[in-house]
């Protein structure tokens, strides 16, 4: 039985997710190059499906084996397998089932493959009720630490909601990039304009192939990402820093609110990212921006900065419909010592604001404890009720 090269594709970054710990949008990425849009598309859903999932698949799966640890090709095969059968619309079940199997072969566990699938073709799949974190934790497969501390800062029932929007497909929102004349190939990407700046995307649509986004007409960004940049309210002319800028999709938005007037200085440490953020910059024509390679936490500039933008490393939490993986990496321990990292780039920013400035605050994350500053017109979004990535917002005076 033959493969469909969309399932081949999603197997294959599935089991670098489970075996290698890839990164699962960078194996998508290159598993899917040279894919035409809709294979693509199909590959995304149903591999960022699966990898989201994962904590209800092994619970399903330990219901059907004894087995306490399976080949990754063979987890893999498995995961893809569950994900058509109970949770997309339009597979059929001979195909789903069949070239599931075919994926776990030349691995005897294909047989396996075959028969936990079929017994949940005829049997369905009966999960734990959502009353209680523990059953949460399966049904919308959340690390249980994780459902509990939403649970106890947001309630049952916003948690509850949470807990879906994560599994559902993140929106692909696009900012128009002002900085070059508008493009009439924008005007033939599917989707819906909300403002001036914004395309969501409605359908199958590649954007790093499409040549608007060569020319630099657009980026990729979320809604609440473009938030950010709109709240620090930079103006042309002015002396702006972005602390903490790689890979650019704020450094660059900032660019183009100041018109490419004025100075804007974006902070990088890694110098491969730092180079990676210089051709982002060139190639969104954002030529008042400069790059520097370096701390930001020892970052200093005597001249000082009209406006600061403060985007530090964070959980990531609020971006587990884009970043599938992403649930099963972070730990509970590692909060403490983020929320450390965010007050010494904060001392930072601080020490570079000219007397007053304004610093903003972002993370991209749903925990109290990485919202290092607080002000009357702080924000946060969620993907249960905004429909895009969960952000914290905050202005800092300084």
């Amino acid at each position: 039985m033959s493969v469909s090269p969309g399932r081949r594709a999603a197997f294959e970054v599935v089991r670098r997710t489970l075996a290698e710990g890839a990164y699962t949008d960078r194996a998508l990425h290159a598993e899917t190059r040279g894919l035409d849009p809709r294979d693509r598309a199909f590959a995304k859903r149903l591999a960022f499906g699966t990898v989201q999932r994962r904590g209800t698949f092994d619970w399903i799966v330990a219901q059907h084996t004894t087995r306490k640890r399976l080949d990754p090709e063979v987890r893999a095969a498995l995961h893809l397998g569950l994900e058509q059968l109970l949770f997309l619309d339009g597979v059929a079940d001979h195909a789903a089932i069949g070239e599931s199997v075919e994926l776990a072969k030349p691995n005897s566990g294909f047989k396996m493959v075959n028969a936990i699938l079929r017994n949940v073709q005829r049997q369905g799949a009966e999960l734990p009720t959502d009353e209680e974190p523990e059953g949460a934790a399966i049904r919308h497969s959340h690390p249980e630490w994780l459902v509990r501390r939403w649970w106890d800062w947001l309630g049952a029932d916003a948690t509850r909601a949470l807990l879906a929007a994560d599994n559902e497909p993140s929106e692909l929102a696009l900012r128009i990039n002002t900085l070059v004349p508008q493009d009439a190939a924008l005007d033939e990407i599917p989707g819906e304009r909300v403002g001036e700046t914004t395309i969501v995307v409605d359908g199958a649509f590649d954007a790093f192939a499409h040549p608007a986004w060569e020319a630099g007409a657009f980026m990729p960004q979320s809604r609440a990402s473009q938030r950010v940049a709109a709240y620090l309210a930079p103006q042309p002319g002015e002396r702006v820093l972005d602390l903490c800028a790689a890979p650019g999709g704020k450094t660059t938005h900032l660019a183009a609110l100041m018109e490419g007037r004025g100075e804007l200085v974006a902070v990088e440490r890694h110098p491969g990212r730092a180079t990676a953020l210089e051709r982002t910059c060139e190639r969104m024509h954002a030529a008042n921006v400069r790059v520097v390679t370096g701390d930001a936490a020892e970052f200093r500039d005597d001249a000082g900065f009209d406006r600061i933008l403060l985007d530090p490393p964070c959980s990531g939490l609020g971006t587990l419909q884009s970043h599938p993986d992403l649930r099963w990496r972070v730990r509970e321990h590692e909060l403490s010592s983020l929320a450390a990292i965010q007050d010494r780039l904060l001392l930072a920013a601080r020490a570079n604001l000219r007397p007053g400035g304004t610093i903003v605050f972002s993370v991209c994350t749903l925990n109290p404890g990485e919202e290092r500053v607080s002000s009357a017109d702080a924000w946060r979004t969620f993907p249960s009720t905004d429909g895009t990535d969960g952000f914290y917002c905050s202005r800092d005076g300084g």
